[in-house]
């Protein structure tokens, strides 16, 4: 069967936001008007599609992305659902890795909030256009113009009003369209499924007529032959408004805003509009380019269905029935089920069992899919997150993959029984497949299997799946913050591994120098030798050596951030040298290296944002100094209302919702996120860690 929708008609798009503005309401409201679903999930009732996980249901919080598509207007759209918790950020970046376009959802009341903050720096990293919808109009304390300007203050953004809302809280009624000039009214009656476009009211027409102004003199800023057309008061139409408006959100130079409801059923439909008329289609965004693996050039894919099959691995899930999914973004070609595909990391073929479009955890079997699509494949044996598959091994590409955070917090798991503890290894290694944001590792000194993750809820759910999916019943101990040591200084050094004895002598002399490079940045490797002073074959071994030396740093053990190795000479012998000697005196010199370069501990710290009455300020504001944290500024917030930003270290944040609830009467929130490792003070070394330095 031949593809059914050309891929200009395609939209590949997901929701994001911050926690509890409404994305996972929105996305059910999107399937309801779109005739996937016939009957309206509601979060609160634990029966949102898209919220399918146990866990998800009980918490009424989105912990998995979820696929589903629809269709509106004669075109495709792929819809990925976005947790909004920070915990789960991972979530979020690897579904944007392969997106073309994005609706960024906005609380009336809570304006743009820190995770807003952060999926919104996500997306311009992987430079995805954006709408905006600003959700739960309808809601008391609802302020649009105040969100769109804190779009501007906080993101940096430059948001195109092109919805104004008819009312506002209780009075909330529908939308205008300041393109079209119409106000749209939502019958509850029918659900929202019923709409009635009108004139515009009188009490709104000043109000509109200045946004509309707004709306093209902004447009004329950005588009000369536009600005000619507006100056001579030629006559707009709304085709050519769209049709601009189009070309600035895929350039990023805009970003349209819309307004709504969800959850009383208002806007929705109208944003459906705005996604098949704003957003891009696979083939309207920037070419994605792949390293050929023998060449190692970049080469630009064409994105159509001729090329060879060229596809991105975003997400490992293991479902009960019919075990490891596959969750990947065909980028060119096409693959149907039982083709070869091979991957370019692990360099080993893969075949294609079963291809399935998922509609969150439903499924439906296709036989073939084409460029564009967004599907999950059952049968893949050696792939995990960010490999690229591609149609043979002789002209073998590699997508760009993705960037993953460091887990910041651990516990120790002890599994109950000896049945707990052998089912306890293959359940980790799976959870550890889905999220690459979750390690596991045994403690050597204590024997511990300790978990890492992203915060305190994420280490909460992957405990709680143990229980509930794999049945492995275990005791957690308290959190541990993931310390990391780093280098403050530049310094020379050299590794020798020489053993003239025995049955096979061994000769290997490198040196290198070792810099810092900013905090919480990774290992970069520099090699600066001729071919004729250290052979190639002698090279990867080295790095080799550096990176697994990197695990333990000198000063209590901790894995090690921002070092850069440059090797800058070396030494061999054409008969005693190996590959294995080269890697020994690496890890030897770059271990007596670190201890010269002043090292240093490092400790996650977060950004904390504390929203607390007025007359509770000054206590809370005292709660942080106390905690080490570093207050960056204070804002009022709907009235009497503070909002505090602080950083704080992770290790004085557990038990904060206790703490900062009692010193608030229970009338504080907040919300944290990891912001960057910083030294640790000797003192705090002593205390935390039980030794000093």
């Amino acid at each position: 069967m031949g593809r059914q929708h050309p891929i200009e008609r395609y939209r590949n798009i997901g929701i994001m936001a911050h926690i509890d503005a409404g994305k996972t309401t929105l996305t059910e409201r999107i399937l309801y008007y779109t005739g996937i679903s016939h009957r309206l999930g509601e979060v609160h009732e634990g029966t949102a599609a898209m919220d399918w996980m146990e866990q998800e249901q009980e918490r009424g919080i989105t912990i998995t992305s979820a696929a589903t598509t629809c269709f509106w207007r004669d075109h495709r759209i792929n819809i990925i659902d976005t947790p909004g918790h920070v915990d789960f950020t991972i979530e979020v970046e690897r579904s944007l890795r392969v997106l073309d376009g994005v609706i960024a959802v906005f609380c009336a009341v809570g304006g743009v909030e820190p995770q807003s903050e952060t999926v919104w720096r996500q997306a311009v990293k992987y430079e995805v256009p954006r709408l905006a919808f600003v959700n739960k109009m309808d809601r008391i304390g609802a302020d649009f113009d105040r969100v769109v300007a804190m779009m501007r203050k906080r993101l940096g953004a430059r948001p195109l009003i092109v919805q104004l809302p008819v009312g506002s809280e209780k009075d909330f009624a529908g939308v205008v369209d300041l393109v079209a000039e119409q106000a749209i009214y939502f019958d509850q009656s029918s659900l929202g499924t019923e709409y009635e476009v009108r004139a515009v009211p009188g009490s709104l027409k000043s109000r509109v007529a200045e946004y509309r102004r707004r709306l093209l003199e902004d447009l004329a800023d950005l588009d000369d032959d536009f600005a000619l057309l507006y100056l001579e008061d030629e006559e707009l139409s709304g085709e050519r408004i769209r049709s601009l408006i189009r070309r600035l959100t895929l350039t990023s130079q805009v970003t349209p805003v819309l307004c709504g409801s969800a959850f009383k059923n208002t806007g929705v439909q109208p944003l459906l509009d705005a996604v098949v008329d704003y957003l891009p289609s696979p083939v309207e965004v920037k070419a994605p380019t792949a390293v050929d693996m023998e060449s190692g050039r970049a080469v630009t894919l064409a994105v159509d269905d001729e090329s060879q099959p060229t596809a991105l691995v975003f997400k490992i899930y293991t479902d009960p029935h019919v075990g490891q999914l596959a969750f990947l973004r065909l980028y060119a070609g096409v693959v149907e089920a039982g083709m070869q595909l091979f991957n370019s990391r692990s360099r080993r073929p893969e075949r294609v069992g079963r291809l399935l479009k998922m509609h969150a955890n439903k499924r439906e079997e296709v036989s073939k899919i084409f460029a564009g699509d967004i599907v999950a494949v059952v049968g893949l044996k050696h792939s995990t997150t960010g490999d690229t598959l591609c149609g043979r091994k002789a002209r073998a590409l590699r997508l760009e993959s993705l960037d993953i955070p460091e887990p910041v917090i651990g516990v120790a798991i002890e599994p109950l029984s000896q049945a707990d503890h052998e089912r306890l290894g293959q359940a980790l290694d799976r959870l550890a497949a889905e999220d690459p944001t979750f390690h596991s590792r045994i403690d050597e000194e204590s024997g511990q299997t300790i978990i890492s993750g992203m915060g305190e809820l994420h280490l909460e759910i992957i405990v709680d799946r143990l229980a509930r999916e794999f049945k492995v019943n275990a005791n957690v101990g308290k959190p541990q913050v993931a310390y990391r040591e780093t280098i403050t200084q530049t310094t020379t050094c050299e590794g020798r591994f020489i053993r003239p004895d025995g049955p096979r002598p061994q000769f290997a002399v490198v040196r290198l120098t070792l810099e810092p490079r900013p905090p919480g940045s990774g290992f970069e490797f520099v090699s600066e030798v001729e071919s004729e002073v250290l052979p190639e074959a002698f090279i990867a071994p080295v790095r080799m050596g550096c990176e697994e030396a990197m695990l333990a740093g000198p000063l209590n053990g901790y894995p090690l951030l921002g070092v850069r190795v440059r090797l800058t000479g070396g030494e061999w012998h054409e008969s005693d040298s190996s590959e294995a000697a080269f890697k020994l005196a690496a890890s030897i010199g770059f271990n007596q290296g670190v201890k010269a370069a002043g090292p240093v501990l490092l400790e996650p710290v977060m950004e904390v944002e504390v929203v607390v009455p007025g007359e509770f300020l000054g206590e809370v504001m005292s709660d942080i100094n106390v905690r080490r944290g570093r207050i960056q500024g204070v804002e009022s917030h709907l009235g009497e209302a503070q909002v505090v930003s602080a950083y704080v270290p992770l290790a004085e944040m557990f038990g904060y919702s206790t703490a900062v609830r009692s010193l608030s009467q229970g009338r504080a929130t907040f919300t944290m996120r990891f912001h960057g490792y910083e030294p640790v003070e000797r003192e705090i070394v002593a205390k935390r860690i039980g030794s000093a330095i």
